[in-house]
């Protein structure tokens, strides 16, 4: 008598056993991974823009320049002569640099051609210096040593490079505190997606839900089993849009580095940057918890 193949045993009831097992959340990924990619973008710009605009205000501040406008070429060589013994022996002066005719040259030659010669047109001496000042004390110097100057030669002035680069610079950080601006916005947004995915999964499976709750589930572990899968799906989302951030970054940054030019090489990020930067997965993953846990807690109670 052939013996009849014993049944499996039933496997036991758990929450989620009722829920199917693939994604409830639809596209919410996919923007997700969109506002994070967009979200480390605006953070790594508004991080460099700061810096740039420090480092700027930091190099420029105490930074002079005399121009010697002497069309004589023979007068504005012993003017330079004596500004830089001038400079040499005032106190609080340092880094004296004559900038050479050559740089001058081939600063001009994009306009004047590249044949041109230095000595063919009248073209002002230029001497860079630092002037460390007590704060309070930097107009007065510069007064001061303006009048040194002008005594030597009256064609010859004081330029300070913060009258120029510091509006640059505070540009350049206002720009920046709006890509922290649009970092919050991001975050906003972030917060309301997963929210609108809670509600549609819940309304979604709400039969479900009911048939949960009449075998004895609890809210608690209704919301730990929605909870809990949204936020693999954040995760997911926020690790794609992170590494395609980054990759860009690095690319983006590369390509500033091969620019000559000081202004655009003082963009860049600080090495703090490359440590704040992995916690924004966290930190969205963490927003999506959390709105996804009061969303469906709120949603619960208004069913009962």
């Amino acid at each position: 008598m052939a013996r009849e193949p014993s049944e499996a045993p039933p496997r036991p009831y758990t929450p989620g056993s009722l829920l199917p097992q693939g994604r409830i959340t639809g596209p919410m990924p996919w923007v997700i991974a969109i506002m994070m990619f967009l979200t480390v973008l605006a953070t790594a710009a508004g991080i460099a823009l700061d810096h740039a605009a420090r480092t700027l205000s930091a190099d420029v501040s105490d930074r002079v320049t005399i121009q010697i406008a002497e069309a004589d070429g023979e007068l504005r060589g012993r003017a330079v002569r004596r500004i830089v013994t001038l400079l040499e022996e005032t106190e609080g002066v340092g880094n004296i640099e004559v900038v050479p005719d050559a740089t001058l040259s081939a600063q001009l030659a994009p306009w004047l051609g590249s044949d041109m010669k230095i000595s063919d047109i009248p073209i002002p001496a230029l001497v860079d210096a630092d002037l460390v000042t007590e704060e309070g004390e930097r107009e007065e110097r510069l007064v001061t040593l303006d009048r040194a100057v002008k005594a030597i030669n009256e064609q010859a002035r004081v330029e300070p490079h913060a009258n120029y680069l510091t509006p640059l610079a505070r540009l350049v950080g206002v720009i920046g505190i709006l890509s922290f601006g649009a970092v919050a916005l991001m975050a906003i947004a972030t917060g309301a997606v997963v929210v609108l995915a809670a509600r549609g999964a819940h309304a979604t499976h709400r039969g479900t839900i009911d048939i949960m709750h009449m075998l004895g589930a609890t809210d608690a572990q209704v919301v730990r089993l929605f909870q809990r899968r949204m936020m693999l799906d954040a995760l997911f989302g926020a690790v794609i849009g992170f590494t395609v951030a980054v990759i860009v970054i690095i690319l983006v940054g590369r390509s500033m580095a091969a620019v000559a030019s000081d202004l655009v090489q003082s963009v860049s990020l600080p090495v703090f940057a490359w440590v704040l930067l992995p916690l924004l997965p966290l930190l969205g993953v963490a927003v999506a918890w959390l709105s996804a846990r009061v969303t469906l807690q709120r949603a619960l109670k208004r069913s009962l």
